[in-house]
Formats: C-alpha cells, structure tokens, sequence
C-alpha cells in the first residue's frame, strides 16, 4: 500500500474529473466521454510532480442528496476516499451556472476540514478567465482556473496542491537496489495493409497477430511485451486507421478509436509506410496523430525488399518532403517479411524513448540561451523545462505569448542539436515575465 500523500478529485457529474485525472497522471487511466457518470467506481493512480510523490484518487460525479442506489454508492465510495486525503481538488465546470449540487458539495467539502482547492475547468480562452471570480461565492480561498484537455493552467495548480508534499530522502544505510526499467510501450500504427501485423511478429519473433493480405484483419489491438536486454517492450498492433469517410462498419469505427487510444497511452509510435506505394494524404494524417499527442516517433518504411531502386530513393526524399513537421523522426528501411533492418528499429526506440523524458537544467538552458544571437526585437529573460513526453519549456520574453512562429522553430532545433533531443517532438510556451 502506497504511504505517499493522497490528493483525490472530487465534483458533480461531467465536469471532467477523468480528463483532469488523466492531465495529472501522465497516462489515460479514467474513460472520457460527454455521457455523464461514466466514471462510477474510484482509479487510483500513483504520480509525482517535482520529485513529490503522491496518489491520486479520481472519483464518480457526486450529487449528494440523490436517492438513487448508484450515486449513493458513489457518494459512499468518494467519502471513504475523501477520509484519507490530503489534499482535495473540488473541480466545478467553468462554462455552466453554480448549480445547487455544487453548494452542496461544497458545505459536505467544508465540514472536513481538509485542504480544498477550487479549480475551474474548461477555462481555455482569456475571454473565459474574467469569469472565475464568480466561483468564489462557493467560500474556498484558492481558486485555480484550468483546461484539463489543453493542459492550461496545471502548472500553478500542481505547484500548490504538492506543496507540502515531502521529497523522499535516500536513506544511505539501505541495501542498493537494482533499478527496474519501467517499460517501453511502442504503437504501430498505419494505414490498412501496410505490414503492421507482419511487423509485430518480426519484432517479437513469434506469430501473434493474424497476417492477410485484406486489408482491415486487424480490428482489436493486439499486443506483445518482450524482454530485450532486461528492458520489457510492449508493441501494441493497431487497427489501420482510415479517414472517417471510409469509415462505415461499426466495429470499424471503433477499432479507429480504439487505435487513437493506443497512441496517446504509447510512448513512442512506429508510423509504418509502404515503400511500394509511397507517401499519402493518409499516411501524414497518422503521423499527425502521434505528432500531436507529443508521442516519440520513428518512420517505418516497410516491404523495402520489393521496392525499386528508383522508388527508394523518391521514397526517402518524399518522406521528408511531405512529412515536414516529423523532420526529427529517424526512418528505418525494413521488410517485415523476411526481418531484414528490424533490429536497427530497437535501437530507435530505445534512444527516442530516452530523449522524450530528458530533463535539462535550468542552469544549462540558459547558458545555452546566452549563446544563442536572436533577433534584437526578442528579449528572452529565462528559460525553464516545465515537462517532459514531450520536452516541454517555457521562455520568459518581452513578447510574452506572441512569439512568431519562425522564432519557436529556430529555438526548437537549437534545442535539439544542443541537447540531443532524439525522435521526439519538443513545445515551447511563452509568457511574459
């Protein structure tokens, strides 16, 4: 049982409590849905936030004085909760009126006793922030405006919550102990027929997925971990993801959702590519999916075995034509088939991996900045790594959040040859200081 301090979220129905569940855990655990009371039983996450671990608790929409068998039971399931936290989040839905279940829950929220704090979701426009001096009405001292889907805002709500969190110490008497890799969970994705299924096998060394030559055999997600060097790989094989409007079967429709869910819960995406036929309008697509969850990516070209000499070299250049904004994946040339170049794709995973959760110094980035000669018409005060999955920081600027895109671009491949940033995207935020 975990003894690290224990925040738990609480809040009406549909107010996106598994939204910011998932925000603060890194993965997504909660099911997210516009149906309200989807979540009805309590998940249970361990996080850590600037080397402070804690347990976060997500529970199911409260309203207090419903008579019906379900909401009283999860009422009863966030009150057993609600007794062992130490911090409570009370998330209310910036966009709607205070209703009465939310006064009531905040009279139930004050007689604890606790630490509550008051966040106000769905702020993600600066139109909206004027709004959140309404929700003090409710009698809670810090008040936290947030987007649990766009990420605004979580910086400032973490940094109060975590507090008073303590840092472990090293105890230096204890016994050293072996440190255990994590994991390491690879996405393949790709259109229908491109060798996914038959890639899987080649990397797991055993037929595990079923391989056709129709396209669309694979509906569910398959997948396989194995052990490469003491490093367990989990590859999932993905449904082959097609653009809605070819979309038509139900449990088609489903798989294409359900291979969404596996990017954003994967740490590095293999975007496999058939050497034969060239880059498509769908294959950019897919590889904006991974692109835009942040994930680490490395291009697949696979069937490379069959390809002309002609159409490797039009192939690779018209990957990196097309492709533009994946310009740091590495590509590999494979062929599934017969495992020829498959071993080299480990090696890329393993680095893009490693790369999407480095963290630089705020000293060494901003010795770095002092070297960097930018436009008289920017001043950058400061530079801070704010995350990582991906590489996340934040400038402090003249500018403030106005900073032009060329300059965002330039700052990112300095970064990345500074640093070695390997296969994996980086973000850059900018505020006024």
């Amino acid at each position: 049982m975990s003894t690290a301090p224990t925040v738990v979220i609480v809040g009406r129905p549909n107010v996106g409590k598994s939204t910011l569940f998932n925000a603060i855990h890194g993965q997504r655990r909660s099911i997210v849905g516009d149906e309200p009371g989807i979540t009805r039983d309590r998940i249970r996450g361990e996080c850590n936030y600037s080397g402070r671990p804690f347990t976060l608790i997500d529970t199911g929409g409260i309203i207090p004085n419903d008579a019906e068998l379900i909401p009283r039971e999860i009422l009863r399931q966030a009150k057993t909760a609600l007794d062992d936290a130490q911090e409570i989040i009370f998330l209310i839905d910036g966009r709607s009126e205070l209703s009465s279940a939310d006064y009531d829950l905040s009279k139930m929220l004050r007689k604890l006793g606790k630490p509550v704090s008051l966040v106000v979701n769905k702020i993600d426009a600066e139109v909206r922030s004027g709004l959140v001096h309404e929700f003090h009405s409710l009698g809670f001292k810090n008040v936290f405006p947030i987007s649990a889907e766009h990420r605004l805002g979580m910086t400032d709500l973490l940094d109060h919550i975590t507090r008073e969190f303590p840092v472990p110490e090293e105890d230096p008497e204890a016994a050293p102990v072996a440190e255990v890799e994590p994991g390491i969970r690879v996405a393949i994705i790709g259109r229908p027929n491109v060798g996914k299924s038959t890639l899987l096998n080649s990397l797991t060394g055993q037929d595990r997925a079923i391989v056709s030559p129709v396209a669309g055999t694979t509906r569910d997600s398959v997948d396989e971990t194995v052990d490469i060097k003491g490093v367990p790989y989990t590859f999932i094989d993905t449904a082959g993801i097609r653009r809605k409007g070819k979309t038509t079967e139900m449990p088609e429709k489903l798989s294409v959702v359900m291979a969404r869910r596996n990017i954003r819960m994967s740490n590095v995406c293999l975007v496999v590519l058939d050497a034969t036929e060239g880059v498509l309008g769908a294959d950019a697509t897919i590889a904006g999916y991974a692109h835009e969850e942040g994930r680490a990516v490395v291009l697949v070209v696979n069937k490379w075995d069959v390809a002309s000499e002609k159409q490797k070299k039009m192939f690779t250049e018209q990957i990196r034509d097309e492709l533009k904004f994946l310009d740091y994946a590495p590509i590999a040339h494979v062929s599934a088939l017969t495992g020829r170049g498959v071993k080299a794709i480990l090696t890329m995973v393993r680095k893009s991996y490693e790369s999407a959760a480095k963290r630089v110094t705020t000293g060494g980035l901003n010795r770095f900045i002092e070297k960097i000669n930018f436009d008289e018409n920017l001043k950058i005060f400061y530079i801070t790594q704010t995350g990582i999955r991906p590489p996340t920081f934040t400038i402090f600027t003249d500018k403030g959040a106005d900073l032009h895109f060329s300059y965002q671009r330039f700052l990112i491949n300095r970064l990345r040859k500074e640093f070695e940033f390997y296969g994996t995207p980086i973000v850059i935020k900018a505020k006024r200081r």
